[in-house]
């Protein structure tokens, strides 16, 4: 009852003084495997968050296309972006024999290796932002699916539909993923 009503296995196990694990084993003796279904309530209830996974995605998308401008522009010489690299530099005095000499220091990695730097972290989160797009793409189609097979049983028996229901929701296998009246 614990674990569906969102606790976790560690929580379970440091109130009863066992191991996770223990709890993890006990879960899936009393259950079973865990069914795709009970993965989908999961996956359902990103979705009703909202995906802030995506939106924080979003967020460092943005921070990133900006860092990769910058160091685009410092490549072509725009003076804005100079003006930002001359932020950057530190004088010291350096001794050479017996004369000192103010040396210019800057502290910044090349600007071409950050831009690849940033391109790549913009490539990855386009790639994780499609793997996040594909599964809730497939958790609808299956949702979908799921439907039309519930309706169809029904158009050719409304009992037969109503007693799957049933047994679907006693075994708790749908539960949330399809909702039905």
């Amino acid at each position: 009852r614990r674990v569906d009503a969102g606790d976790s296995f560690a929580d379970i196990a440091n109130d009863h003084g066992i191991s996770r694990q223990a709890v993890q084993k006990r879960v899936r003796k009393l259950r079973g495997k865990t069914t795709k279904a009970i993965v989908s309530k999961k996956v359902e209830q990103i979705v009703d968050r909202k995906l802030d996974a995506v939106d924080q995605l979003q967020k460092v998308n943005e921070y990133a296309n900006e860092l990769l401008d910058l160091c685009m522009a410092w490549g072509r010489g725009d003076k804005k972006a100079l003006q930002i690299l001359e932020s950057q530099r530190t004088t010291r005095t350096v001794r050479i024999g017996d004369e000192e000499i103010d040396v210019q220091e800057f502290k910044f990695k090349d600007p071409r290796e950050l831009a690849l730097k940033a391109m790549a972290e913009i490539r990855g989160q386009l790639k994780l932002q499609l793997e996040i797009f594909q599964a809730l793409y497939d958790l609808k189609a299956a949702a979908e699916f799921q439907e039309e097979i519930i309706t169809a049983i029904g158009e050719v028996s409304p009992d037969v539909r109503k007693q799957i229901i049933h047994k679907l929701n006693q075994r708790r296998a749908i539960r949330s993923v399809v909702r039905f009246a």
